[in-house]
């Protein structure tokens, strides 16, 4: 399989945008590809957005985002409160948001959520994400929930041991509200991150997975 990378870095770097709805959102879908990226690539910036949250929850956040940016110097935080579960219901003040930010930023990437996901947030974050940013690469990142609506993703990110663990690291020691679902364990990030390993032919044996409507080669 011939493996695809990046090309040659804009003037100063990439641009990335992550996109989460929640506070845990984006450490789930991608923080193991982010962390790989800043090592290994030339980054400019990365601007990290969470949509919800309450005090606790955006107290999770920073502290999820701290652990995944590092002292990466081109780091931006934006923490909003719109209400959980009530995006596409409170859809005007999230869309004007996305107006905004689309005049704020000009990103190389966009990770944002799977378009079919089964929460109502995730799905219209996505929905948004596609109609704000129409000539951006979008990757579509998965977040396991007792739903059941993992899809087949079509990209693959391998992640080495080192990133595995610490991925799993931030979750567990960032998300303490989190702890009560069922789905929210160390057994389980690292199985899904090696069953997308086995379908992604990670000579690691893990791997990230992502959705995408557009790739142009």
């Amino acid at each position: 399989m011939l493996p695809l990378r990046f090309g040659a870095p804009p003037a100063g770097g990439y641009r990335i945008l992550c996109l989460g709805a929640h506070s845990d959102d984006i450490e789930i879908g991608c923080s193991g590809t982010i962390l790989r990226l800043l090592e290994e690539e030339k980054v400019a910036e990365v601007t990290w957005v969470v949509l919800s949250g309450g005090a606790d929850r955006a107290r999770e956040a920073r502290r999820g985002a701290r652990r995944v940016l590092g002292r990466f110097p081109g780091a931006r935080v934006v923490q909003r409160e719109f209400r959980d579960g009530f995006f596409p219901y409170d859809a005007v003040p999230v869309k004007e948001f996305f107006e905004e930010l689309k005049r704020s930023v000009e990103p190389d990437v966009i990770f944002t959520h799977y378009r079919k996901d089964a929460h109502q947030d995730h799905r219209y974050v996505a929905e948004l994400t596609h109609s704000t940013f129409r000539r951006h690469l979008v990757l579509e990142y998965e977040v396991m929930k007792t739903d059941g609506d993992l899809g087949n993703p079509q990209v693959y990110v391998p992640l080495g041991a080192r990133t595995v663990r610490k991925k799993v690291d931030i979750l567990m020691d960032c998300f303490g509200s989190q702890r009560s679902h069922t789905w929210f364990s160390e057994d389980a990030f690292r199985g899904l991150m090696r069953l997308r390993g086995i379908e992604g032919l990670s000579a690691s044996g893990h791997a990230e997975a992502f959705h995408a409507r557009r790739i142009v080669l």
